[in-house]
């Protein structure tokens, strides 16, 4: 019995689902506890490439049962046709092996346009063009509508069922009715003009008998899994979505995601995993850093350097296909992650996009104005962003030497350059975690386990 934890240490992106799949390979169970779609893992196995986004990428190996978790959001078409998708690509056994946690919310396609609709508002003059850069999947508006207590989370779609109706109508329509309603009197007929809420019910109708047997209760599923009586075959891997810095309390606010992407969520959004059974937290790390949408980004590059990594990285999103903006790596920030998360090993991943560097820097900390060194990330972005300069935090690079020969497809510690161990042997001195893996190429067998 045990529990292995991967989570993003960055602002998302660091290849979390190929360590996932190698390790989904020894684990029975493989859960997500946070977030909806808006995820976006991509995993080369066999040949062929599997994209996931609301599903676990355990679902890559045959054995795995895979648990989309209470404090995740399901936009339900998406989840389907992501089902669908990964069947075509010759995926044993999908349907039977994913479960849905009959707490977890239900985003509506009203979430998908509310959520286009905010972003454009933040993106106007008369919010200074800062907008968030979300993903449009309706996440923030579903994860609104839970804190609200007027969301619908999947136990609704069922409940009542063989007794009399109020109006005929079961809770989950009231309830979406409502929602659409207060919408339209927020934005105006106009403006939902492109939503068909009579669809979207009719199509509910449907949905909900197709859903029926994925629908589970998760705290007895968990709670045997990982209790300390559970049989010691029983292997539980939790794979987080997005990153630290992109978490609703720890990270960039207000240029985050709404959920919690950090530890902490993996225990409000997994209730019954028992906490005694977690004996891995593993951080995974890029090689350098990238990040998606607005908000600071302290070692950006926007320079040849910074194209370099974006076009030899293939740096798009796989959920939006949105251009990453690309820069050095940050030490601060993965300090700062390592101090919330609690990990006890790292994982580096991407190290040979890095091969063509004849130097490589390294932020090790950020300077005040007084010129000390500030302990940890702010949570004032205006420190990292102030236009007068006066009060911006300044950073500090270390400069390594690169290796200039090709890492890629390298499995061997011995074999790497000594340039590129010294690179990994430095990071994890700053940031005093050790390094138990090491990426250097898109494929499964891409990977260095020390």
């Amino acid at each position: 019995m045990s529990t292995t934890i991967v989570l993003g240490s960055q602002w998302g992106d660091e290849g979390k689902g190929k360590l996932v799949d190698i390790l989904a390979r020894n684990s029975t169970l493989c859960c997500r506890a946070a977030g909806g779609n808006n995820a976006g893992h991509t995993i080369v196995a066999d040949g062929k490439v599997f994209d996931f986004h609301i599903l676990p990428s355990g679902l890559i190996s045959d054995e795995c049962v895979n648990l989309v978790g209470s404090g995740c959001v399901v936009h339900v078409p998406s989840f389907f046709k992501e089902m669908e998708a990964l069947k075509e690509k010759g995926l044993k056994n999908v349907e039977e092996r994913v479960l849905i946690s009959e707490r977890a919310h239900i985003c509506f396609d009203l979430h998908v346009t509310v959520d286009g609709l905010e972003e454009l508002g933040r993106g106007g003059a008369n919010n200074g063009g800062k907008a968030i850069g979300t993903t449009k999947k309706g996440i923030g508006p579903c994860y609104a509508d839970k804190v609200a207590r007027r969301g619908v989370p999947a136990w609704m779609l069922y409940t009542g069922e063989g007794e009399a109706e109020e109006g005929g109508m079961r809770e989950w329509e009231r309830r979406l009715r409502e929602l659409e309603k207060g919408y339209r009197r927020l934005f105006g007929d106009q403006a939902l003009s492109g939503y068909d809420l009579e669809d979207e019910v009719r199509r509910f109708k449907e949905y909900r008998e197709k859903l029926r047997s994925h629908v589970v209760s998760p705290t007895p599923l968990l709670s045997h899994y990982s209790s300390s009586l559970s049989s010691n075959k029983n292997r539980i891997l939790i794979e987080g979505c997005q990153a630290l810095m992109l978490d609703i309390d720890s990270g960039t606010y207000p240029y985050v995601t709404s959920s919690n992407t950090g530890l902490g969520g993996v225990f409000t959004g997994l209730g019954g995993l028992n906490i005694s059974s977690v004996k891995n937290i593993i951080g995974v790390v890029k090689a350098y850093t990238t990040r998606v949408g607005g908000g600071p980004f302290p070692t950006e590059l926007l320079d040849e350097a910074g194209e370099t990594l974006q076009t030899v990285g293939r740096e798009f999103g796989v959920t939006t296909g949105r251009r990453r903006r690309c820069g050095w790596c940050d030490l601060v920030v993965v300090k700062y992650s390592a101090q919330v998360n609690c990990y006890t090993a790292l994982n580096l991943t991407k190290l040979d996009i890095l091969d063509g560097f004849k130097e490589i820097q390294v932020a090790t900390a950020y300077i005040d104005e007084a010129g000390n060194e500030v302990d940890t990330f702010p949570a004032d972005l205006q420190r990292l962003e102030d236009v007068s300069a006066k009060k911006k935090l300044q950073i500090k690079y270390e400069t390594l030497g690169g290796w200039l020969t090709s890492t890629t497809g390298c499995n061997k510690w011995e074999d790497l350059p000594a340039k590129a161990r010294e690179y990994v042997e430095f990071i994890e001195n700053k940031v005093g975690v050790p390094v138990k893996w090491i990426g250097t190429g898109p494929r499964r067998e891409d990977m260095i386990a020390r």
